[in-house]
């Protein structure tokens, strides 16, 4: 019961501060399932992700999912969805709320500009992430000992066509 109670904290914190979605919430999610709590492995996560990614819905809902499942099992999959889920309904809720009696407000745009910029800023670090674990196999670059040239030629294979 206490696996079940952390998991709904930590993915309702997922939910709740995961501002942009799908690729910017990566380095979030890794930081908590990876680094802080260590309920999966840096190969584990990769392979989440990849999953995520492959499978229809948001990409934090899929992943919660997963980790859950990992974690838990069918209930921990079930808490943590519901987790990830809950806070963004209840902040959509309130946004259209706040939108919809002050669209025409400046403090209200220039809190918009203030997201959109914050999110920019995270889908680099989650793509900066991506290309690091595809190409060199850890997200730290400075951890990187060899170059997989396989991967960084399919890599600039891809981008050219």
């Amino acid at each position: 019961m206490e696996q079940l109670l952390k998991l709904l904290s930590v993915f309702f914190q997922i939910g709740l501060f995961g501002i942009g979605g799908g690729y910017a919430i990566i380095p979030f999610i890794q930081e908590l399932v990876v680094e802080k709590y260590e309920w999966v492995t840096q190969r584990t996560f990769s392979d989440i992700i990849a999953i995520s990614q492959m499978t229809p819905g948001p990409l934090a809902v899929n992943a919660s999912t997963f980790v859950g499942w990992q974690i838990a099992g069918i209930p921990g999959a079930f808490v943590a969805t519901f987790g990830c889920i809950i806070s963004g309904v209840c902040i959509s809720i309130l946004l259209y709320r706040l939108f919809h009696g002050g669209s025409k407000s400046v403090y209200v745009i220039e809190a918009m500009n203030g997201l959109k910029s914050a999110s920019l800023g995270l889908i680099i670090s989650a793509a900066a992430t991506i290309v690091l674990l595809t190409l060199l196999g850890t997200p730290i670059l400075s951890m990187a000992a060899d170059v997989n040239w396989i991967a960084v030629c399919i890599f600039y294979a891809r981008c050219l066509f």
